[in-house]
């Protein structure tokens, strides 16, 4: 087991949250929203500060019918300024689509693991890999950032521990490709302190250059422990789902993202900026709870923030 490094006396001062509600929260939900309910859910997001969305997919519909409405949900979000949208893309023909709906950056997404990656686009790490090349030719000039993601990052549940090894051979490619960005995704809740900061260690020295993102889950309990992780180590960029909304569909156990309103209390309460209003989000997972038809795994959208008083009045006291 990897040596966990000791924490930094002092965590970044300013934390950049992403909003992955919209993509990876919903494309595993069994409600499929319509674009103008997904409009009002972030809607109420940017009231609560969030200005950085992955905001959908552009897979095939037959794959993930829940995102069928990519290029028009993009197209409206457009229209607010002083937003970054990005999109996923599996190959050439989602980012022609994904820049045809006017995205600002791109994400490829490949697994470290082969099994996962062939359930998950039907095809090997290898061939993903060299298909990217037409993606990062497309996107010279249009002014459209390259961002990479890697999924199974932490471990696969088809074959277990993933080598750190695979990860950092395709961030080293990425980078190759001129990558702005470089996500680590958990895809099942595998990650744990320890293999955070092993995989950082490792990246910072490949790939020195390339900014880390982490994306977490929680299914096991642990997603905001592994957040501390990364803060100890200097990581200022995560995603996150309102309410704790998500999941794989082509990796079995997928339970949802660590969710936005617990990672900004959590940063709120240890000083770290992220211009985020913790309201306005517990607002927006109410209002994601309701559109889901059933209450969301998030702690703090159900206790409120830490100083959120009830009348002493309102409880009875105890007899005898």
């Amino acid at each position: 087991m990897p040596d966990v490094p000791p924490a930094l006396e002092s965590p970044p001062h300013r934390v950049q949250i992403t909003e992955v509600g919209l993509r990876d929260g919903l494309q595993n939900e069994p409600v499929v929203l319509a674009t103008e309910h997904k409009l009002a859910l972030a809607r109420a997001l940017i009231a609560a500060g969030v200005r950085e969305f992955e905001a959908t997919s552009f897979v095939s519909p037959r794959a993930v019918p829940a995102l069928a409405d990519a290029a028009a949900l993009v197209r409206t979000l457009r229209e607010t300024p002083d937003l970054h949208l990005s999109a996923l893309v599996p190959n050439v023909r989602g980012a022609e689509r994904a820049l045809e709906a006017g995205v600002d950056s791109v994400v490829l997404f490949v697994s470290a693991s082969e099994s996962h990656n062939a359930k998950n686009v039907n095809r090997s790490v290898a061939a993903s890999l060299a298909g990217f090349e037409q993606v990062a030719r497309l996107l010279e000039g249009s002014g459209v950032a390259l961002r990479g993601a890697i999924a199974t990052a932490f471990g696969c549940p088809f074959e277990g521990n993933v080598p750190v090894r695979a990860v950092t051979n395709i961030a080293r490619r990425f980078a190759e490709l001129g990558a702005t960005h470089l996500s680590l995704g958990d895809t099942t809740g595998m990650a744990t302190p320890p293999l955070v900061a092993e995989r950082i260690n490792h990246l910072r020295e490949v790939v020195s250059g390339l900014p880390l993102t982490l994306h977490f889950h929680n299914t096991r309990g642990i997603g905001l422990a592994n957040v501390m992780q990364g803060l100890a180590l200097g990581v200022d960029r995560y995603e996150s789902s309102i309410g704790g909304l998500g999941g794989c569909p082509f990796a079995p156990g997928a339970s949802g993202n660590i969710a936005s309103e617990d990672l900004a209390y959590l940063l709120e309460e240890m000083g770290i900026e992220t211009g985020l209003e913790l309201e306005g989000l517990i607002d927006a997972a109410r209002l994601a709870s309701e559109m889901m038809g059933r209450p969301l795994p998030a702690q703090v959208s159900k206790a409120g923030p830490r100083l959120a008083l009830a009348e002493c009045t309102a409880v009875a006291t105890a007899r005898g």
